[in-house]
C-alpha cells in the first residue's frame, strides 16, 4: 500500500452535469453588477472570464465558521486565465486595480514557496521577467518546480506531505511543464507574477488558497490502477524526450482554445478517474480559501485568480450548500499503517520512478 491520504468526505461532490456557470443566474447577475459598478471590466464578464459573487448568493454558513465569528467576503470576483496564455497578466491587473480588493486568493499553494522573512511567498510569482538572462530560469519555474531558499527543506515538506511517489512526480512534471514552457516560448505563470506586483500596489495581501499539490498528486495516484500508472508514466517520459517542434506546433495551435495548457485537464479525459482528486477536491479547497479562510475573514472584495478549468466547480462551490465541510475534509488524514509495511510495499514503486528519474537526469545532462 502507498502512503496515502484517506479518501476525503463523501460530502465532496462535483457540480451536477446541468451546471453551467456561463449560462447560469450568477453569471448574469454579475454582468448586471459588473456593468453599472465597473463598466470597465464588461468585456472580461461578457468572455466568461470575470464573475462576482455576491455574499447573498455564498451557501450557508458552516458551523464550525459561524461560532468563531467568523465573516464572508461581501464579495468574491473570480477571474480564469490560462498558465500560458497571452494577456492574461493584464487581465488580472486590470481587475485588481479596479476592484481594489483586500486579499488577492491564488491557485498556488504554499508547498510551491520561497520563504522571505518567515512569509510564504509562491516561488513562482517572484520569478523575474526582466533580462535576458533570466530567460532560462523564468521558463524552468512552474507549478510543479521545487522552489524555495532551502532546496532539501522543500524536499523534505514534498515528503512529510505526499510521500516518495508524490515527490517523484513532482520532478516528473516539473520537467514535463519546463519543457512544454520552452517548446512554446512562452513561462508559465504571468497571472501569478501580475497578481503579486498589483496586489502589492494596492495594498491587498496575497493569499496561496490551492491545496498543497504533494496531497493532490499523492491522491492522483492512488485513484489509478496499475496500468493506468505505468501507462501515465510512460506518457510523461514520452513528452518530456518528444521532439520540441512537434510539441510546440501543436501547443501553439491548442492556444486558439480556451487553454493553452491545461494538464489536469487533458490528464482526466484519457484517466477519468484523475477528475476527482484533480479538479473537483481543488475546486472546493480554492472556493473555501475564497470565502471561509482565516485570511478572508471580514474582507470586504476579495480575487481569486485561478485556471479557467476551475471556473465552474469553484462558482458551483461557493454558491452551494456543502454542509459542515472542513478544510481537513479536504486534505485527508495519514493511514496508520506501519511504516515497514509501507516501506516494503513502496520499495518496487520508489525503485521504478527512480530509476526513471535517473534516466531523464542522464537525458537532459547529455543535452547540455
Amino acid at each position: 500500500m502507498n502512503n496515502p491520504l484517506i479518501q476525503p468526505s463523501p460530502k465532496i461532490t462535483p457540480p451536477p452535469s446541468t451546471f453551467n456557470y456561463l449560462k447560469s443566474q450568477v453569471t448574469s447577475r454579475s454582468l448586471s453588477f459588473i456593468s453599472h459598478h465597473h463598466p470597465t471590466l464588461l468585456d472580461l464578464a461578457h468572455s466568461g472570464t470575470l464573475v462576482v459573487v455576491p455574499k447573498e448568493e455564498f451557501g450557508p454558513v458552516p458551523t464550525w465558521r459561524a461560532e468563531s465569528g467568523f465573516v464572508e467576503p461581501d464579495e468574491i470576483w473570480v477571474i480564469g486565465t490560462t498558465h500560458l496564455g497571452k494577456g492574461c497578466g493584464e487581465d488580472v491587473e486590470s481587475v485588481v486595480r479596479e476592484v481594489g480588493p483586500e486579499s488577492v486568493v491564488v491557485e498556488l499553494c504554499r508547498s510551491r514557496h520561497v520563504v522571505s522573512s518567515s512569509v510564504y511567498r509562491a516561488g513562482i510569482m517572484y520569478t523575474s521577467v526582466e533580462g535576458a538572462g533570466e530567460r532560462g530560469k523564468q521558463m524552468n519555474s512552474n507549478m510543479f518546480s521545487l522552489s524555495g531558499s532551502e532546496f532539501f527543506g522543500a524536499v523534505s515538506r514534498s515528503l512529510n506531505l505526499g510521500g516518495q511517489t508524490a515527490l517523484a512526480l513532482r520532478l516528473l512534471f516539473a520537467f514535463f511543464s519546463s519543457k512544454v514552457s520552452s517548446d512554446v516560448g512562452r513561462p508559465f505563470g504571468d497571472e501569478f507574477r501580475a497578481a503579486r506586483k498589483v496586489a502589492e500596489e494596492v495594498g491587498a495581501q496575497v493569499v496561496l488558497g490551492d491545496r498543497p499539490v504533494e496531497i493532490t498528486l499523492e491522491r492522483a495516484w492512488n485513484s489509478l490502477r496499475w496500468f493506468e500508472k505505468l501507462n501515465l508514466i510512460g506518457a510523461i517520459v514520452r513528452g518530456i524526450t518528444s521532439k520540441s517542434d512537434a510539441s510546440a506546433g501543436s501547443l501553439k495551435e491548442s492556444s486558439k482554445d480556451v487553454s493553452p495548457f491545461e494538464l489536469s485537464e487533458q490528464l482526466t479525459l484519457t484517466y477519468p478517474s484523475l477528475l476527482q482528486p484533480l479538479v473537483h477536491e481543488r475546486d472546493t479547497y480554492i472556493a473555501w480559501s475564497l470565502k471561509r479562510s482565516k485570511a478572508v475573514n471580514h474582507n470586504k472584495r476579495v480575487v481569486g485568480v485561478i485556471g479557467k478549468g476551475h471556473m465552474n466547480g469553484v462558482i458551483y462551490a461557493l454558491i452551494s450548500d456543502l454542509g459542515d465541510l472542513r478544510f481537513r475534509d479536504l486534505v485527508g488524514e495519514r493511514s496508520s499503517n506501519g511504516w515497514i509495511s509501507k516501506l516494503i510495499s513502496g520499495l518496487v514503486r520508489d525503485t521504478v520512478i527512480g530509476g526513471l528519474l535517473w534516466v531523464l537526469f542522464e537525458w537532459f545532462k547529455s543535452r547540455t
